[in-house]
């Protein structure tokens, strides 16, 4: 199997190799290689290449700075995943594509599902969402999977941001009323790899089930919970800790409004594949444990 991984630099996308090796040959781009913004160069691209599988690892995450460089995450988000699908429907191949518990407008009680209607709060949840929408609309073999909270030892996330600021300040004020499931990348990478390798041997599989999916950790907090944990497991490591106090959306506005509730329900992914990633705490101890930036 030849499997083009595109942009392979981000958080998920350097997990993806790893993850993706004992399935076949991965052809891995990064912006450099290709960039989603150059339509015409990633039609030649894969369209010489013809591989049998495009999983699709870019896009535009810069939530804030998406309300004002509008044409650009559009383009990465909406657009690009719209011309992935039509190739892979001209050529016959399946396409995975990720996407974002930002499609949804966090006011939910309870865990999102795969039913609910998306009402993004902001423009890079709305690209997002225009890119799911792109991707169904061709008709493709196609798998999106929403994730969310994403982190990684690697890239700019919220493990790498604490662990940062523990160096830096004594005090730190985290927001406490925004609720979801952090998931590390590489539980992302190894769940998408065990449904790859179920497409080889199922007939039928993309046929039977193409669509959405919720991905991402099991269990729930919230960020200034989240940050608890890294900084207890990082004073197991000796690091000093700064003392963390809680606050409310309200006292730290940004440009782009956040969800209150980003909970996904994950149930249709357990039941279809029989794949469920581990619980937050557990995912994260993992992680603090180990190097993975030099993995």
């Amino acid at each position: 199997m030849k499997i083009l991984l595109i942009a392979s630099h981000g958080q998920v996308g350097f997990q993806l190799q790893r993850s993706l090796a004992c399935l076949g040959e991965v052809i891995a781009t990064n912006r450099t290689s290709l960039d989603l913004t150059d339509v015409d160069k990633v039609m030649d691209f894969i369209r010489q290449l013809k591989p049998d599988l495009i999983v699709n690892a870019g896009a535009y995450t810069a939530v804030d700075k998406a309300e004002t460089e509008q044409a650009l995450a559009h383009q990465v988000n909406a657009i690009a995943p719209g011309v992935l699908a039509n190739l892979a429907k001209e050529l016959d191949i399946p396409l995975i594509h990720y996407s974002t518990d930002y499609v949804f407008d966090g006011h939910k009680v309870g865990a999102w599902n795969e039913q609910d209607k998306p009402a993004p709060l902001n423009y890079y949840g709305q690209s997002k969402l225009e890119g799911e929408q792109a991707v169904s609309d061709t008709g493709c073999k196609y798998l999106i999977f929403r994730v969310s909270w994403v982190y990684d030892r690697r890239g700019k996330n919220f493990v790498n941001t604490m662990l940062r600021l523990a160096k830096e300040k004594d005090e730190l004020n985290i927001v406490d009323d925004q609720v979801g499931a952090p998931t590390w990348s590489r539980h992302i990478a190894d769940a998408t790899a065990q449904i790859i390798l179920q497409s080889k041997l199922i007939p039928d599989f993309w046929e039977r089930h193409s669509g959405i999916f919720h991905m991402s950790a099991a269990g729930k907090t919230s960020w200034k919970e989240f940050a608890d944990k890294i900084f207890e497991l990082a004073a197991h490591e000796g690091m000093k800790i700064p003392v963390v106090h809680a606050i409310p959306t309200s006292a730290y506005p940004t440009k782009a409004e956040r969800l209150l509730n980003s909970c996904m329900d994950n149930s249709k992914l357990v039941n279809t594949f029989g794949v469920q990633l581990p619980d937050w705490q557990l995912s994260l101890q993992w992680v603090m444990r180990t190097d993975e930036r030099s993995n």
